[in-house]
């Protein structure tokens, strides 16, 4: 099985890949996946370009066959996401609205960090993964009032949740295959 973990701000001094390393390192001692760690800095998309809807899958543009070449490679997601204005990060939307069926029948969990931990951004873009067919985990790990680097803190249970929250990922990505396997012709 393979985890997508994305850091889904692209801010400068953003604190995402600090907390990107954090749950990185948790999740190759977790053992159930290996990972890809995906920063939407480097993936630098443009603002949403294709002249055909995603739903079709017939992209025209590189920057988007090779993103959802990435996106289509994962059994399952973990988005590290911060608040902005109280409301998901504009490159993440944008990443994600590029694609359709590289996103379905994949569970999605969030690793949030800022003043609320990026709670209301979790609950919004649960409701943009459920949109694509996707299943958002109830359980997020949660940095609360972290705003600079130095200032993630990973607390005991913060190893636990993420314990948890991958334990759960894998089931789900198991569970799921059966229908993001190709069908027979």
């Amino acid at each position: 099985m393979k985890l997508a973990i994305i850091i889904g701000s692209t801010r400068p001094g953003r604190l995402g890949p600090s907390v990107a390393a954090w749950f990185t390192s948790r999740a190759k001692e977790h053992a159930a996946f290996t990972v890809d760690l995906i920063d939407l800095a480097d993936i630098n998309l443009p603002m949403f370009d294709e002249p055909i809807p995603p739903i079709m899958g017939r992209y025209t543009h590189t920057h988007t066959k090779e993103w959802a070449k990435r996106v289509g490679a994962a059994d399952a997601f973990v988005v590290v996401t911060p608040e902005y204005n109280f409301s998901m990060p504009p490159a993440l939307v944008n990443a994600v609205d590029y694609l359709h069926k590289e996103w379905k029948y994949k569970p999605v969990a969030f690793v949030g960090y800022g003043g609320a931990g990026a709670a209301r951004a979790i609950e919004m873009e649960k409701q943009l993964f459920a949109a694509l067919h996707m299943v958002p985990l109830h359980d997020s790990v949660l940095f609360t009032g972290a705003s600079a680097p130095a200032a993630i803190q990973p607390t005991e249970q913060h190893e636990q949740k993420a314990a948890a929250m991958l334990d759960e990922l894998h089931k789900w990505a198991e569970a799921l295959q059966s229908l993001r396997a190709p069908a027979a012709t």
